[in-house]
């Protein structure tokens, strides 16, 4: 239609002049302006009668998703794989007993509080896979109950997510069936694990994000802030339950700045932002989506700090200071004060080995062909015995027999059964060439030609000057004087020249929290002695930060130390395809097994659209380039915007694991694939409904809106008998194929029947290693 001089041509100039806006979800800038120049007042998104339709098909979708989550959600009655790891969190925090895990707090206090509504002390710790909950009087339902509820929730925020954002009850149909007819998502939400939180906060991130979106003309109004403070909220949630939260943040953040980047665009509808304002809007985002989140997540720590606060399995993972804020915490009420001449047991922090000695040497040549210096061995030993005593003798005149020890104190170390002192020097250790040999020296050498080579600093962790050296309390560095290396060793053994016992050698780095040892135990010490007295013990304070602090740093490290194999562990670019799942669970009376794995059909379809939203992306992108414009505003807007908003969610939420180097599992996969449903809905509706229709939406007096009108608002969800029919026929073949694979694999995601051997192999569609196969 040629622009005239009638509103609607007016209209049309505008909206092609404004047809790059960005759009995630609800009304586009150009439709606003549509809005305001033909004086009409648009309905709700879908209309009266289509919303009743969104409300009937959501509902339906919720007790679907409930049935699916709980349905026999006792079975099977006993631990079944990671409950063993979260199940005894709950238990730990009931008991207000201190433990240690890589992954913060949030889901577990979930966990935690269903346990302390339902009245369970916290009695048993889940130790092993098997172990009975009926036998053990377990709350397991209850417990289990929590992922469940969460996990039908995901369904019904998946569906809303797609309704905010404009598409027809088809689209939003098969994006949240794909995710209730998961066998992945079902099996994650009918354990004691924390996915279920994970993937729900994540969706939930995504929907209140639109709905702030949906907002940004009312910007600072009640609504605006209520849905940018849920959203940064969702975002905590995420990254408190696991730090791959993080990925979340990404995802909205580059929303985030796509929005303040359109904002400063001069040429907007509505006019330029001033500076001022502009700066309003940054710091509006910035406080709830940074500072809001972050305030969040310490609550969480706080509340983890605040119920555990007495002595349990996680406090070698701390620090001595930290320790002592727990009740009857044993290392403190152990520690000695260790004196000069005293013989002392020296063991590793990380991997417990005792330092060790013994008379055999260091063979002249390694297998690599470098030459020793024939030394006497020093290595690291699992068990104790009288070669890990070590007496601790005064670096210089100045210290005697029966004086303490004190931080920063040089040190000789005498080898008691071989009376040999330590000593570290210039020679490559046998499996680092850049680190430092540890041996020993005849006592005439100790104190003569080699005097300086076998002095140490006793260097404590977080130390004072001049405190006192303890055992067992005092976490310690020994670092070699003249070189400035520190002791280290490594779980890797050496060879049966060696007795495969672990390597003692000179470590340059001396930051690394791996080189700390402690003094287990002075065996000299008579049981009597007054040094052995244990006088009862004030528990101590810490301010917040610095036991928060110190937590992140340990989370942190142990997180990046889950790099060895499992087999079960799986990588990135197996994910979209379903090539391995993983075994939770099998009993082998019954024949019956719990294998973690996707619905194959669910997830092949999903992982297929996501190539056909590229190819249809790079299709437009070149027949634009070469003067060809198939599509129409709205809808490109659309594929770009919103649809691509969930492509990013995918991204995101994917493309970071190929980089990480710690273990990977089919689970770390189930974010990323929501997002996946996400993009295969829109695009079911953009291939199979792809035709405008006429709108329920007037002027005011009951005029009809122009044309242009029509088309531009009454694409937003293009409801009728005639263009419904094409994408209800492929919503109905989508999810008949992805229900028949729900059922086939069924027995593998709720543990039962048992199969017999044909139908355990008839199963195994890539190579799945499935249990009772023969």
């Amino acid at each position: 239609m040629a622009a005239t001089s009638t509103p609607q041509g007016s209209v049309r100039q505008r909206n092609v002049a404004s047809s790059k806006k960005k759009d995630v979800g609800g009304v586009s800038d150009a439709e606003i302006e549509v809005i305001k120049d033909t004086n009409i007042q648009p309905l709700k998104a879908t209309g009266p009668g289509r919303e009743l339709d969104h409300k009937i098909a959501l509902s339906i979708i919720t007790i679907l998703a409930f049935v699916t989550r709980f349905w026999g959600i006792s079975h099977p009655n006993e631990v079944v794989f990671d409950e063993v790891h979260f199940g005894k969190f709950a238990s730990y925090y009931l008991e207000h007993t201190y433990f240690f895990d890589v992954h913060p707090p949030f889901g577990k206090l979930l966990f935690a509080f269903m346990g302390w509504l339902v009245g369970y002390d916290g009695h048993f710790h889940f130790d092993n896979i098997g172990d009975s909950y009926i036998a053990n009087k377990v709350p397991y339902v209850a417990f289990r109950s929590m992922p469940a509820l969460l996990g039908a929730l995901t369904v019904s925020v998946t569906y809303m997510i797609m309704w905010e954002s404009g598409y027809s009850v088809p689209a939003c149909v098969v994006a949240a069936g794909l995710i209730l007819l998961d066998n992945a998502h079902i099996g994650q939400t009918r354990l004691i694990l924390l996915d279920a939180t994970l993937v729900l906060a994540m969706a939930c991130s995504l929907l209140f994000y639109i709905k702030f979106y949906k907002l940004r003309h009312q910007a600072f109004s009640r609504k605006w802030w209520k849905w940018l403070i849920l959203t940064g909220f969702a975002l905590s949630c995420d990254i408190s339950t696991k730090y791959v939260g993080l990925f979340a943040f990404v995802t909205i953040g580059c929303a985030v700045a796509i929005d303040l980047w359109e904002l400063l665009d001069i040429k907007r509808p509505g006019g330029a932002l001033s500076m001022n304002m502009f700066g309003k809007h940054f710091a509006a985002r910035a406080f709830g989506l940074i500072i809001m989140p972050f305030i969040f997540y310490l609550f969480w720590f706080q509340v983890h700090f605040a119920i555990l606060t007495r002595s349990g399995p996680g406090d070698d993972f701390m620090s001595p200071e930290f320790q002592e804020t727990l009740s009857d915490n044993i290392m403190l009420q152990n520690a000695v004060t260790i004196e000069y001449g005293d013989s002392t047991v020296l063991r590793h922090k990380e991997t417990k080995a005792y330092l060790h000695s013994h008379p055999d040497k260091y063979p002249l040549r390694y297998d690599d062909g470098r030459v020793s210096s024939q030394g006497q061995q020093v290595t690291g030993y699992p068990y104790n015995d009288t070669n890990n005593y070590w007496q601790i003798l005064p670096g210089n005149d100045n210290k005697k027999t029966g004086e303490v020890v004190r931080n920063h104190d040089l040190v000789r170390l005498r080898h008691v059964v071989t009376d040999t002192i330590l000593l570290s020097h210039d020679v490559a250790s046998p499996y680092y060439p850049t680190n430092q040999e540890f041996t020993t020296v005849p006592i005439d050498q100790a104190y003569g030609d080699r005097a300086a080579d076998t002095l140490f600093e006793v260097r404590i962790e977080n130390g004072k000057p001049g405190q006192e050296f303890k055992s067992v309390s005092s976490h310690f560095k020994l670092i070699h004087n003249p070189s400035k290396v520190a002791m280290w060793t490594h779980e890797k053994p050496l060879p049966e020249w060696a007795f495969k016992q672990q390597e003692i050698n000179g470590n340059k780095q001396l930051a690394p929290s791996s080189n700390v040892w402690f003094v287990e135990d002075i065996p000299s010490l008579p049981a009597d002695s007054p040094r052995r007295a244990k006088p009862e013990k004030k528990v101590k304070s810490l301010p917040f930060l610095t036991k928060w602090f110190e937590l992140q740093r340990s989370m942190f490290w142990h997180n990046s130390q889950l790099t060895s194999s499992h087999p079960y562990a799986s990588h990135p670019y197996q994910w979209p395809f379903l090539l391995r799942g993983v075994s939770f669970w099998t009993q082998n009376d019954t024949r019956q097994q719990i294998y973690f794995l996707g619905n194959p059909i669910g997830w092949w379809i999903a992982s297929s659209v996501l190539a056909i939203y590229a190819g249809i992306i790079a299709a437009d992108q070149f027949s634009l380039r070469r003067g060809m414009d198939a599509l129409d505003h709205r809808t490109r807007s659309r594929l770009y915007n919103s649809t691509g908003f969930f492509f990013l969610a995918w991204a995101t939420h994917y493309f970071p694991f190929f980089v990480m180097g710690r273990q990977l599992f089919l689970h770390h996969y189930l974010p990323a694939h929501l997002a996946s449903c996400l993009v295969t809905g829109s695009l079911v509706e953009f291939i199979f409904q792809n035709e405008p229709i006429e709108s329920d939406v007037t002027g005011k007096g009951g005029k009809k809106a122009g044309p242009v009108v029509k088309r531009h608002l009454t694409a937003r969800d293009r409801f009728g008998s005639q263009s419904m029919l094409p994408s209800w026929i492929a919503v109905g073949v989508i999810l008949a194929l992805v229900a028949a694979g729900w059922y086939f694999f069924l027995p593998l995601t709720y543990g039962y029947p048992g199969l017999s051997v044909e139908q355990v192999l008839r199963r195994k569609w890539l190579g799945y290693d499935l249990h009772f196969a023969k």
